[in-house]
């Protein structure tokens, strides 16, 4: 495809949801609803984790960045979103899809290696408890954090160059409701064949090693906890691992249906709604699951708020 059709482009236009008028209030106000409770719920678990001494480990040091990503994350595609629906025309500049497909990237790299990172700690705190203040210290924690924001840098850039390299000709509609590799992919006019492999490739290799730290963790997590003799300690770790878990598995399952999938099997309209899930709800449930089966951050709650009408409408208040 000549050179010329390539920069005619200036901007994309999304599908979005629906085309439906009578729908786009509605979805609007459910969107912003979850949007609102994604940022105080975030913002929250950071506020406590940098304020509240007994969350001054690494778990919560840990679980803090994990805020901090996923309201990151949500905030590179939900404003936009909620945008869109009350606008007439649902564009965006070609350079500005070019910086949300790098930083949806990006933040989605981070938050798949941290919770990987998240299940190696859980492992040496339950498995090698001794050892624990050695292996997991400041130092290390940051180091940790560090690579997992190098790697997500790198990848990402890769992505975004590998896809806006190609000629978009054939429509600049993405029927989707941000940028994203698979809807921009089938806009090309050229052979994308490179491209798929290097998302697989690349991808793959970094939900690979994430999937595979987490199992590995947690095979020799679960054999320690059938060891334990005493049943509160058992019930205090299967209810630490419980809400990493939950995590895991939100994330990586939709992310998994995504990208994993040869080209000629997407749909586009299934995808974009099992997309939400990555982008909107999973942020909006992090702090969600790990506020309301942590006892250590509820007990913070209490502190922070008291026995407030608040506290006790979501069941914190001190009994």
């Amino acid at each position: 495809m000549e050179k010329g059709n390539h920069s005619a482009i200036t901007e994309f236009i999304f599908q979005g949801f629906t085309d439906n008028p009578s729908l786009q209030l509605p979805l609007f106000l459910m969107f912003l609803l979850v949007y609102v409770i994604t940022v105080i719920g975030n913002l929250g678990m950071i506020v406590l984790v940098c304020t509240e001494p007994q969350l001054n480990n690494p778990m919560y040091f840990f679980l803090g960045n994990l805020s901090f990503v996923d309201l990151c994350y949500s905030s590179v595609i939900t404003p936009k979103m909620l945008a869109d629906f009350l606008a007439e025309s649902k564009r965006i500049p070609y350079h500005a899809c070019a910086i949300q497909l790098y930083l949806f990237g990006f933040l989605a790299d981070v938050e798949c290696l941290l919770l990987a990172v998240m299940a190696y700690d859980r492992y040496v705190a339950i498995c090698n408890p001794f050892l624990y203040t050695v292996a997991m210290s400041k130092k290390v924690c940051k180091q940790l954090m560090a690579t997992a924001y190098i790697v997500g840098m790198v990848d990402s850039m890769i992505h975004t160059c590998s896809t806006f390299r190609l000629p978009f000709c054939r429509s600049n509609v993405i029927n989707h409701f941000f940028c994203d590799i698979p809807p921009l992919l089938v806009l090309s006019c050229s052979d994308t064949y490179i491209n798929e492999i290097v998302m697989f490739v690349f991808i793959g290799f970094i939900m690979a090693s994430s999937i595979g730290m987490v199992l590995v963790s947690y095979v020799y997590i679960l054999g320690t906890i059938m060891r334990m003799r005493s049943a509160e300690g058992r019930r205090k770790a299967f209810s630490t691992c419980a809400s990493h878990l939950t995590a895991v598995g939100i994330f990586h399952g939709t992310m998994l249906f995504m990208y994993f999938r040869p080209s000629s099997s997407y749909s586009m309209d299934q995808d974009k709604w099992a997309s939400v899930f990555y982008t909107v709800v999973v942020p909006m449930l992090n702090p969600l699951i790990y506020s309301l089966r942590n006892k250590d951050v509820k007990d913070a709650l209490r502190k922070a708020f008291g026995n407030t009408g608040f506290m006790k409408a979501i069941g914190f208040a001190s009994k």
